[in-house]
């Protein structure tokens, strides 16, 4: 008798940062009062005519789904089980400025449907823009995630429900559950934490095993038998291919405990990917969704190149089956394909830089940038 089949992969869709505020959000059908409190700029329109400048005319209004563009079609065939987004954005109409923050972005309520136009499932939260309009700006951004159908992570009314982790029940009936939250390394504010009757998100002063060790005692707590668990975590500075050590030991710390994916994003460009006792870690996801057209600086990282993550993973510990990534690339403020050059130079910088983990990266036919596993990883 032939031995029983295993469990089936399923897909996720997994994506860094999607900053649907400021400039996008002025392009958006309601766009947010465009005052800002920038150094030199003061217009949130003007990251829209920066874009222009760049790039031709961006259409003003655009319909909520426009922004996607050509990553809509993408989803639509690969159907995955699951998105699951950093959103670092606030959702609201507060003008409760955090004081002394310098960049502040704020997506008007009534554009949330261009998240929805995206079938997201969890917003990750835990960053360093979710308050930028102060406490009731993020208890705004809950509740119209919320009314939206969109689950959240790692922010809530206080830290019981910061802590909580967003549970998703997939088609096949696996339960996906993602907890997120961030590290002052990425620019978290400390005041930001969530306290027991404060608003806040689950801020982690350092990657300590300590740190780590909360974060497993959080999923064995909300666990429930054939449960796959991502941890998504904002941490690290915007720029550089490095990632340290402290980042790598804490994220294996986290695959020892339970974790099946570790879902990683604040750069603003791709960072390594490591697959660790057969799971996971996204060291840096980068930005998918963005204003940042027509800004110069920092080209050498490319960070104009974003990604989409599809994640086939195996219940019940999310094991890893295969990683595909579609580039992408923000231009006229939508989701554009790049060009397969373009395609074939991220591919060559995964490479690259994952090469420490024994990992290389080919460019298909297709256009989709595939991971290839060697039998060890080199030495560090």
């Amino acid at each position: 008798m032939a031995p029983a089949a295993g469990p089936s992969p399923f897909t996720l869709c997994l994506a860094g940062d999607v900053m649907t505020g400021r400039g996008v959000d002025q392009a958006l059908p309601t766009p947010s009062k465009p005052e800002l409190h920038e150094s030199f700029v003061k217009n949130a329109a003007d990251y829209v005519a920066f874009a222009e400048s760049v790039h031709g005319p961006v259409q003003r209004r655009m319909p909520p789904a426009a922004l996607w563009g050509d990553a809509l079609p993408l989803l639509a065939q690969v159907k995955p089980a699951a998105t699951i987004v950093n959103l670092e954005t606030s959702v609201t109409v507060s003008d409760d400025v955090w004081p002394g923050k310098g960049i502040n972005y704020r997506m008007h309520p009534a554009n949330v449907g261009c998240l929805q136009a995206a079938h997201l499932d969890v917003c990750a939260l835990a960053n360093n823009h979710v308050l930028d309009y102060g406490r009731a700006g993020l208890l705004e951004t809950l509740d119209v995630l919320h009314r939206a159908g969109i689950r959240t992570a790692g922010a809530g009314r206080n830290l019981d429900e910061a802590r909580q982790p967003a549970r998703v029940v997939l088609a096949d009936g696996t339960a996906l559950l993602v907890l997120a939250f961030g590290c002052e390394s990425s620019g978290i504010p400390a005041e930001w934490a969530a306290g027991p009757s404060r608003p806040g998100v689950w801020l982690f002063h350092d990657l300590s095993n300590r740190a780590a060790d909360a974060v497993v005692a959080q999923l064995r707590a909300a666990r429930r038998p054939g449960d796959v668990a991502v941890a998504s975590i904002h941490w690290g500075s915007n720029w550089g291919y490095e990632i340290d050590p402290d980042q790598v030991a804490f994220a294996h710390r986290l695959v020892e405990g339970g974790i099946g994916i570790v879902h990683g994003h604040s750069s603003h460009h791709v960072r390594p990917v490591e697959v660790y006792e057969d799971k996971l870690i996204l060291y840096g996801c980068g930005d998918l969704v963005n204003d940042y057209e027509g800004i110069p600086g920092h080209e050498e990282w490319r960070g104009d190149l974003g990604a989409l993550y599809f994640v086939a993973a195996t219940p019940p510990n999310g094991a890893l089956a295969s990683l595909q990534l579609a580039a992408m690339h923000m231009r006229r403020m939508r989701l554009e394909r790049p060009m397969p050059a373009d395609a074939q130079l991220l591919a060559e910088i995964l490479t690259r830089i994952s090469r420490p983990f024994g990992l290389r990266f080919t460019l298909s036919h297709a256009g989709l940038i595939a991971l290839e596993r060697s039998n060890a990883a080199a030495p560090r």
